[in-house]
């Protein structure tokens, strides 16, 4: 963020300022960027982000990508982040029921939470048998366009939600948004929501509302895949749901 666009602070760290500029800036890319894309966006001088970024890469905060065309961030804050107290709890209780979840009926399951306008993939159990189809851990797509986020969204209390409104509306065309919200709503209405997968075909994503004692934290949802022999989908959607249900009451919902 350039210095003109903040607001005024009592104290100043100037090192620390342009490190937290690079880390924000690349977190909000849609793409890899480079050391003179960086200084343009920020308006400083390459020379004076080079050490910097060498920094934050010999930290492991930022690495080159695989294609090697600029600097994207790593799984390390978000690492930082799900070791927080109640992002532990979360995973403590959901991890063993989630496992159990994929035994009992052969398919993958991971869980999702929100982080500004987009989900972000926190824990997953890939499915036991050979054939099966799990997300990593740290994967992110934007609300607006993922079931987990759609479902984190129709579950949001009326004043979050509206909120969230502001922030993914503009993202989207008038019939987009009118759509979402009519999916938002039907998912809240019958307590899950299910759609064939937007990004792999062959899918349907189904998913369900984690709640504890204020609110909905958490998607967890399953990437479900036909199986010779496996369960149907209406069956792991019954198990989802009540996995579901456990691991809230244990969370306290």
């Amino acid at each position: 963020m350039p210095d003109s666009e903040k607001p005024a602070a009592k104290y100043r760290a100037p090192a620390l300022e342009k490190g937290l500029d690079v880390l924000e800036l690349l977190a909000a890319a849609k793409t890899p960027m480079t050391l003179s894309q960086i200084s343009a966006r920020l308006s400083r001088s390459v020379s004076e982000l080079f050490r910097m970024v060498q920094v934050l890469e010999i930290r492991g905060y930022v690495g080159m990508s695989a294609s090697g065309e600029g600097f994207e961030l790593t799984n390390k804050l978000f690492s930082l982040g799900i070791s927080r107290g109640p992002s532990q709890n979360l995973l403590a209780s959901a991890l063993p029921l989630m496992q159990s979840l994929s035994d009992q009926t052969r398919q993958a399951c991971h869980l999702a939470i929100a982080s500004d306008d987009r989900m972000v993939v926190i824990a997953r159990i890939e499915a036991p048998g050979d054939v099966g189809f799990s997300v990593r851990v740290g994967y992110q797509r934007p609300l607006a366009h993922s079931t987990s986020g759609l479902l984190i969204y129709a579950f949001q209390k009326p004043k979050i939600r509206e909120q969230w409104r502001a922030l993914l509306k503009p993202g989207l065309s008038p019939d987009e948004w009118a759509t979402f919200e009519a999916q938002a709503d039907k998912a809240l209405a019958q307590g899950h929501f299910s759609a064939p997968s937007s990004y792999i075909d062959g899918i349907t994503d189904i998913s369900c509302p984690v709640i504890n004692d204020v609110g909905v934290i958490a998607a967890l949802t399953m990437p479900w895949i036909h199986i010779e022999d496996g369960i149907t989908l209406d069956d792991a959607l019954v198990r989802l749901k009540s996995t579901a249900k456990t691991l809230s009451k244990t969370l306290g919902g």
